[in-house]
């Protein structure tokens, strides 16, 4: 199965949609193969034993946020809409600038740095077990990190459950 974003929607039964304030569109979708159009795909392995859910939210850093080295329960698309970022993870660092999508396969340990100077905000398509629904899905890795002040926000828009 295909985890995809793209501008347009391809009439997949799993799918969520982002409304930008210009008026176009983030569709992240399950499909069998990746659009032709799309801006990034990745494979997803979802254990068929497991109820999963398409979870569609939006993670705002003030200038200078940090999401210190967590993890999340499954796989998802993230497209940053402002601002910039520096993504940590599997021994690497990108940089990620507006409408510049990236994938996360979950389990793997990530630290963002947002914008110094700017606010920064990415909508982000992912994949978690229904035993999540309604709940904040970010690990950390250090537990020290737990008690740190977390500037990050999350806005969930809605949760719909994985149709097979």
């Amino acid at each position: 199965m295909i985890l995809a974003l793209s501008r347009h929607a391809h009439g997949a039964v799993n799918a969520v949609t982002h409304a930008l304030e210009d008026g176009s569109l983030l569709v992240f979708e399950l499909v069998d193969h990746p659009p032709t159009d799309a801006l990034l795909a990745a494979e997803v392995d979802l254990d068929p034993g497991v109820e999963w859910l398409l979870r569609l939210d939006r993670i705002d850093f003030p200038p200078g946020g940090v999401a210190y080295r967590h993890t999340h329960p499954g796989p998802g698309i993230r497209c940053l809409v402002f601002g910039r970022i520096r993504i940590e993870s599997r021994g690497e660092v990108h940089e990620y600038g507006p409408f510049e999508p990236w994938f996360e396969r979950g389990p793997e340990p990530v630290f963002a740095a947002a914008s110094g100077t700017e606010p920064t905000a990415f909508v982000r398509g992912m994949l978690v077990p229904r035993e999540w629904e309604g709940k904040r899905t970010i690990r950390y890795v250090d537990p020290v990190d737990e008690e740190k002040p977390k500037l990050q926000r999350a806005t969930v828009f809605f949760e719909r459950p994985v149709e097979r």
